[in-house]
């Protein structure tokens, strides 16, 4: 995630301003690191230079899809 996305990106819950926390960047990019709302109390995750800014109820079941293991 390129730091300049913080001039237009929000808190997707409650509009309000996001914080970013960057725990690894490559070539000035965010790799890995989260956005922080002070404003609600959430925290979404930047992982492979993406940030997910889904609705934490929906992140948390995607995830849970995600590790159960599929049959085929």
């Amino acid at each position: 995630m390129r730091h300049d996305l913080m001039d237009i990106l929000a808190c997707p819950m409650c509009k309000g301003v996001l914080t970013l926390s960057a725990t690894r960047e490559e070539a000035g990019e965010v790799i890995e690191g989260a956005l922080s709302c002070a404003t609600c109390n959430e925290t979404f995750p930047i992982t492979d230079g993406i940030p997910n800014l889904l609705p934490p109820d929906l992140r948390r079941a995607m995830e849970a899809e995600a590790a159960r293991p599929s049959i085929h």
